[in-house]
């Protein structure tokens, strides 16, 4: 690497308000020089793309970055934070920890992070006091639409998460997209609850949705 060349890191993540699935936060690092690859391939926000889109992007990603580092979270982590966790710090300083996990990481000089956070300095803070390496941390809202490799992270996430949600589809049946807001995904939850009288592992027991599925019939939905 150049000596004018930095490492630039980007953080996003994928299904921070699933009801189904692992919260899924990926980390890329890349030479400051290839970042123009990434722009010139129009790398995007996730949300913004088709999935084979992303597929292909993601292909050219692993390809081009210098490390990618990805922290696939479960259930039964998320819920304690959630339940027990300190009032409007609670899946907010969960996703910290992890985040300050992947810039140990990506070894980059500096990283950006679209903040979950609604206070993003508050996530810069506690990122630098849990990670070892203590680079430029820049937690901003919307970051995965203005910096390109947050971007590329977003990328990472959403594929692994929806490979991961399309695994639990074909073992347990399909069920919709894994959100709280997808009726289908009620209905498999509500009916799964009915049947086998308890919710699996693979669901998030602190989420407050679970209150109106309980409260339902399942032709409700």
């Amino acid at each position: 690497m150049a000596v004018s060349e930095v490492l630039v890191g980007g953080i996003d993540e994928a299904g921070r308000g699933s009801l189904v699935g692992p919260l899924v936060i990926a980390g890329v690092s890349v030479r400051s020089s290839n970042l123009k690859i990434l722009q010139d391939s129009n790398v995007r926000d996730s949300k913004v793309l088709l999935p084979s889109t992303r597929r292909r992007l993601y292909d050219l990603i692993m390809s081009v970055a210098e490390k990618v580092s990805v922290v696939e979270v479960q259930p039964k982590e998320i819920d304690p934070y959630v339940k027990y966790g300190k009032k409007l710090h609670k899946l907010n300083y969960l996703e910290a920890v992890k985040m300050a996990k992947i810039v140990d990481e990506l070894g980059a000089q500096v990283v950006y992070i679209d903040s979950p956070d609604v206070r993003p300095e508050r996530l810069e803070s506690d990122i630098l006091s849990l990670s070892n390496v203590k680079p430029k941390v820049v937690a901003r809202h919307h970051a995965d639409q203005d910096y390109v490799v947050v971007s590329a992270a977003s990328i990472v996430a959403k594929v692994t998460r929806d490979r991961r949600i399309g695994e639990l589809a074909e073992r347990y049946g399909f069920f919709g997209s894994g959100y709280p807001a997808d009726p289908r995904t009620m209905a498999f939850v509500k009916n799964w609850m009915e049947t086998k009288g308890t919710l699996p592992d693979f669901v998030r027991g602190s989420w407050k949705s679970l209150k109106k599925i309980q409260s339902k019939k399942l032709d409700e939905f």
